[in-house]
């Protein structure tokens, strides 16, 4: 029986033997909804537009072998003058199959490419609890989520270097 090479130079075995880095979501849900709308019913009387603070994170743990866990967690509250119109918490979270991907390879993926696949189903559910709430849809802007993590991963390095040059 012959061995064949993959595509990066890394050998397949026969027999259906697998060693190709995969990845696949297995799931998607929404794992913690929490939606505000403490001024009710006189907050559709006012006149002026909320200003509206987005905050978001993303964790990542591991559920199972092979199986991550990333939790994309969006944060809003609209709020003006005359109190806080709305505020509502999305925890969504997706699960994610990794094999055959190494260990630091990981890591980047959970925190840049997996919240980028499933922030348009998380914005989905977002819009539609600020409209079932009563206000029109907010449609949050597409984030760069490998970008960020790309600035996070380069200020860590800086904090790190300093750190080692005070030691």
């Amino acid at each position: 029986m012959t061995e064949e090479t993959g595509a990066q130079g890394e050998e397949t075995l026969g027999n259906g033997a697998d060693n190709m880095p995969q990845v696949a979501i297995i799931s998607q849900y929404v794992k913690d909804l929490s939606f505000e709308n403490p001024n009710a019913p006189a907050v559709y009387q006012w006149q002026v537009q909320p200003q509206i603070d987005v905050q978001f994170n993303i964790g990542m743990n591991k559920a199972a072998d092979d199986v991550y866990e990333v939790v994309l967690k969006i944060e809003v509250r609209a709020h003006g003058d005359q109190g806080v119109a709305f505020a509502v918490e999305l925890s969504y979270a997706g699960l994610f199959g990794i094999r055959n991907v190494p260990e630091e390879q990981i890591q980047p993926f959970c925190y840049a490419e997996a919240p980028r696949l499933v922030f348009p189903f998380a914005r989905r559910v977002l819009a539609d609890a600020v409209r079932d709430g009563g206000f029109p849809p907010l449609l949050l802007e597409p984030i760069d989520f490998a970008g960020l993590y790309m600035q996070q991963a380069q200020q860590a390095a800086q904090l790190q270097g300093e750190a080692a040059g005070q030691a």
